[in-house]
């Protein structure tokens, strides 16, 4: 296949390699509005698509979900994925880290910048605290470049960042999505009032089914698909693209401002214009 050239304008890329978790949260980000019941690539066709990508060191393809590593291919992909190709992982820790050890050496998920490459979400009220513990400890202790972001839905995480700092393992909040809760570019965007718009995107996002979308609302229901990772020809928009999903958007899509990959406060996930 021909090379997929990530555009420079594009600020993150999303290899979602499934939607199943251990986890059910009631506030589930990926659940927001619908999650429609994707069939998973075999580990074989994310190695040939996620190979062809052309992207660059401090733009890395994050592993995500769901929950990653409840993909049975995940090492498979790790091991097959080129070493050039930087790899982070976005997770809730809720994995045998002994085996992730055994499998992955520090260094396949280790770069110069200002976050970890392996993120662990904590979930308040699912997490398990001591196995989260236990986790990110041995991983830290270890060599590999980990972190915690813990959802702020309310409750006190005083002990939790007690215990991180103490154990030297790098942990920051992470604001709560819903709708009626966060911080947003377009406020308009969560209020379920459906309008049209044009929409440019800024993410490089890849369903279970290797599936290519512009936002996360559109992948979470399965809607408005331009493309798939193993076409011969892709073209991966850069520009305004007609929406009428306006209205009923993913709160992580529109939040903002939020972090860049540089860590500069200054990003939105999409820019929208000419609601209507």
């Amino acid at each position: 296949m021909k090379p997929l050239r990530v555009p420079d304008a594009y600020n993150y890329i999303s290899a979602f390699l499934t939607f199943a978790c251990q986890f059910d949260c009631h506030y589930c980000i990926n659940k927001y509005g619908s999650l429609n019941n994707y069939h998973g690539m075999p580990a074989a066709d994310w190695i040939r698509g996620l190979n062809r990508i052309e992207t660059v060191e401090d733009r890395p393809i994050t592993l995500t979900g769901g929950e990653p590593t409840l993909y049975k291919g995940l090492y498979d992909v790790l091991d097959g994925i080129d070493p050039m190709i930087t790899v982070d992982l976005l997770t809730n820790g809720a994995f045998d880290v002994e085996e992730f050890m055994r499998k992955i050496p520090p260094g396949r998920m280790k770069r110069d910048a200002k976050y970890a490459s392996i993120r662990i979400s904590y979930h308040p009220g699912y997490t398990d605290k001591n196995k989260l513990e236990h986790v990110a400890s041995t991983l830290h202790k270890n060599g590999y470049s980990v972190g915690i972001w813990a959802i702020d839905t309310g409750v006190s995480l005083d002990d939790l960042f007690d215990d991180f700092d103490w154990l030297g393992v790098d942990i920051r909040k992470k604001e709560y999505l819903d709708g009626d809760h966060g911080t947003y570019k377009y406020p308009a965007a969560v209020e379920g009032k459906r309008k049209s718009c044009m929409c440019k995107p800024s993410e490089l996002l890849i369903a279970p089914d290797g599936r290519l979308f512009r936002c996360h609302a559109d992948l979470y229901r399965g809607i408005n698909s331009y493309g798939h990772i193993l076409d011969e020809e892709v073209a991966l928009p850069t520009y305004f693209l007609p929406c009428d999903e306006f209205g009923f958007c993913n709160p992580c899509d529109v939040k903002g401002p939020k972090y860049d990959r540089f860590q500069n406060k200054i990003h939105c996930s999409v820019e929208i214009k000419e609601i209507k």
